[in-house]
């Protein structure tokens, strides 16, 4: 496993994250598909294994309970010191009116809730998941440069923004001597490239590292159409990201398999290839479930696309809408 630093930052991470919005007890929250602790635990020990040391999850995964069986797998099973972290904050975790967003309230709150629930006294990387419309940015930035201080985090990243947003936080930043943005996690595959529009260019611009998620489009560039899952069947995200373009889609799809089968490898290594190709990019997000899943995103890392099948992968795009943006 390579390690990489995240941005400009000190911080080394893993090429590859372990997207842990895939372990979470399932009668809690929205997504029956996700592991508890017991079936989580060969996927997270065979991460470890392969030399991922970074770990990405958020407050609202299953209700919480994500970030509490991330928190049990690292006591149980590593040093804590030898992985690294990153969570999120924004989404509403309780009916309150200040039970969402980004507000000096919600953060202070919010970042003590996260640390309960992993059992850690810090969180690596400290991530707002979406743009607080609501708050003013210059509240929000103050915040997380003080849990900084405090000592309760150690990085602070964003997620899920306009590139004009992400270009205003960070000069902010900089004008008030804050606490930097040290990422970016955004949505990129080969049926969803808005962000190499402006915020790739941003990130490289700015020495901002970028966390890929849905890097196989939740599962589309590796599956026919026909196809079931339990995911699949539960989650109402894919139907809203890309039911609109799905026709259109179905090239882009098609050449994915077309490579892979002259190659002889499975789909998603030849879609992971293509994420981890763009500059920019630290690491993709991978969402496992089955060992399977992580076994793929491990292989890719040795695979290397030529520049006629990125062409070939690229031809078929056409511009989509934004979509996951506040």
């Amino acid at each position: 496993m390579d390690y990489v630093r995240l941005g400009n930052s000190g911080l080394k991470v893993s090429r590859l994250a372990l997207g842990c919005m895939s372990f979470g007890e399932p009668d809690r929250g929205a997504h029956p598909w996700t592991l508890g602790y017991e079936s989580a635990l060969p996927l997270f020990k065979e991460a470890l294994d392969a030399g991922i040391n970074f770990l990405d999850t958020a407050n609202v995964y299953s209700d919480g309970s994500s970030e509490e069986i991330v928190g049990r797998l690292v006591r149980e099973n590593v040093k804590r010191d030898e992985v690294v972290i990153a969570s999120k904050v924004y989404q509403r975790m309780d009916k309150s009116a200040n039970g969402m967003g980004l507000s000096r309230k919600s953060i202070m709150s919010e970042v003590d809730n996260s640390l309960r629930r992993l059992g850690t006294d810090y969180i690596d990387l400290y991530q707002t998941h979406f743009w607080d419309n609501e708050t003013p940015i210059e509240e929000t930035l103050e915040a997380l440069n003080d849990v900084v201080r405090a000592g309760k985090v150690r990085y602070i990243g964003a997620s899920n923004m306009y590139a004009w947003q992400f270009a205003t936080s960070i000069q902010i930043s900089k004008h008030r001597n804050w606490a930097a943005f040290t990422s970016m996690q955004l949505h990129l595959n080969l049926i969803y490239r808005e962000e190499q529009r402006e915020m790739l260019p941003l990130c490289r611009s700015e020495g901002i590292g970028v966390m890929v998620f849905s890097p196989l489009a939740r599962g589309l560039l590796t599956k026919d159409s026909n196809e079931k899952s339990t995911r699949a069947e539960t989650d109402l995200v894919t139907g809203r990201w890309y039911e609109k373009t799905a026709a259109a889609d179905q090239a882009v799809v098609d050449e994915v398999r077309a490579i892979a089968e002259e190659r002889g490898l499975p789909r998603a290594q030849i879609a992971l290839a293509w994420v981890m190709r763009q500059s920019g990019v630290t690491c993709p997000i991978i969402g496992a479930t089955k060992s399977q899943h992580l076994q793929d995103a491990i292989a890719s890392l040795d695979v290397t696309l030529s520049d006629e099948e990125v062409s070939r992968l690229e031809a078929n795009y056409i511009p989509h809408a934004v979509v996951g943006l506040m």
